[in-house]
Formats: C-alpha cells, structure tokens, sequence
C-alpha cells in the first residue's frame, strides 16, 4: 500500500536527467555550479530548459552574458560534483578548489570542463520565464562529448544527498525518423 509523501520531496521522484556542471564566464572570471533542474524542449534545434535560483552566483552571469556550457560529469565525479554544490563561487575559484580542468569553448565565453563526458555550448534564446520563475530556454550551439566513453554512467539528483547512477542501456527498435 502506498503511503503519503511530503510535497518538498515529490522533485526526487521527477528528476529528469543528469546532473549538470553548468559553467559561465563573467568579465574574465569563470564560474561552475551543479544544476539538475532543467528539461529538453526540442530536438533540432536542441533546445533545453533550465532553471537557475537567482540566489546562485551564476544566474547573474548567465543574465549578463546571454551564453553557458552545460557539462554532463559521470559517477567518477560525484565528490567534485557535490563540493561544486556546496559552496559559492562569489567566495572561491572552484576549478582550482575542486580540480577541474577549463577548456576554452568554440563559440561562448564560458568554459568545457574537461574531466566531463561530454559539454553542450549554450546562448539564451528565451528569458520570458526568466522574471517569474527564472526559467531560461537555451540552444545548445555546439556539442562535444569524449568518444572513449561509450556507455557513460550519469548521475541524477533524488534530493537530501542521494544520487542514482544511469545503468544498464536498454535497446528497442524505433519508429523516430
């Protein structure tokens, strides 16, 4: 029998895809924050929504700069990725207190991470969310994943310092064009 659940936990339950390291770059200063609150919206061209407290140091960069990458880590990474989440760019260089190494990207400011599986360049093209909910709609401009990774284990946010990590692939045949 199903029992009740408290309604700050129901995100857990909705997590819809991995972890982010979000990176921008601001007047020279790069920043990296972990993000797993945003969705896919269309396929050509990708466009991915994301949401993005104005509490955290990066949502004033991304307002500024109009431009991000969204780097996908992997379980091997899950120290990195929660002391990311944990501390604030305003007050450290997190690529040096974290060891990260920063990639320039080919067409935004704002660094790869080069210990990530893979970084999706990223410009704003919708902010009408942004005021309201601070909900930002990107197109992803150039994508780069590392080629010797073929089955990359992901993590995904369940709430309170638990993570899942993507499994086993299961194939199907598909009727997408």
């Amino acid at each position: 029998m199903k029992k009740s659940l408290p309604l700050s936990r129901v995100y857990g339950l909705l997590e819809p895809g991995p972890v982010l390291l979000i990176t921008t770059a601001r007047k020279g200063k790069a920043n990296v924050m972990a993000q797993s609150w945003h969705c896919m919206m269309e396929f050509e061209p990708p466009l991915v929504g994301c949401l993005i407290s104005g509490r955290n140091h990066s949502f004033d960069a991304l307002v500024a700069t109009k431009e991000c990458v969204l780097n996908i880590p992997t379980a091997k990474l899950l120290d990195k990725v929660v002391g990311v989440g944990n501390c604030s760019g305003r007050k450290v260089d997190k690529f040096v207190k974290f060891g990260l190494t920063a990639r320039p990207a080919a067409q935004v400011g704002a660094p790869l991470i080069d210990e990530c599986y893979a970084s999706l360049e990223c410009k704003v093209v919708d902010t009408r969310l942004m005021n309201r909910y601070n909900f930002f709609v990107l197109e992803v401009v150039k994508a780069w994943v590392d080629p010797k990774q073929k089955e990359p284990r992901t993590l995904h946010h369940r709430g309170r310092g638990h993570f899942m990590v993507a499994g086993k692939t299961l194939r199907t045949a598909s009727r997408a064009k």
